[in-house]
């Protein structure tokens, strides 16, 4: 076997693993966009904000296709969240049999590690910069 044949079975490789990671993004994001209450991300993002308006007003778009975007872009990002575990194990997938045995047990705490401190990022975001920047402007 050649060096330019085992370049290009690595690139088929990531390939495959590339396109099945999309194609679970895409899944996720499509079965969130069917979702009869798929304005329920937006309604739950929006609802600081919502809360610091004063009485009688609501949020406007000034754009022409906000309206359309925002809940898009949301369930984007959410989409991408939920695919991320399964994102993550491709790319382990492909890295995984060039690494030692003790290389191996180290990469899975620190997988499972930054996982976890990337959701508890998104969760420190909203409920305490976000909740409070607003209850500032109230």
């Amino acid at each position: 076997m050649s060096t330019q044949e085992t370049f290009v079975s690595h690139l088929i490789e990531l390939r495959n693993r590339l396109l099945r990671a999309i194609v679970v993004f895409v899944v996720v994001f499509f079965a969130l966009m069917a979702y009869p209450g798929a304005d329920f991300i937006f309604d739950l993002l929006a609802q600081p904000i919502q809360s610091a308006l004063p009485e009688g007003t609501k949020m406007i778009a000034i754009g022409v296709i906000t309206p359309f975007m925002v809940p898009v872009k949301l369930t984007a990002m959410v989409a991408f969240v939920l695919s991320l575990p399964f994102t993550l194990y491709q790319v382990w997938a492909f890295v995984a049999p060039g690494l030692y045995q003790h290389e191996k047990r180290l990469a899975i705490p620190i997988i499972f590690s930054s996982t976890l401190l990337f959701l508890l990022g998104i969760a420190f975001c909203h409920f305490i910069v976000f909740w409070q920047s607003v209850c500032l402007y109230q």
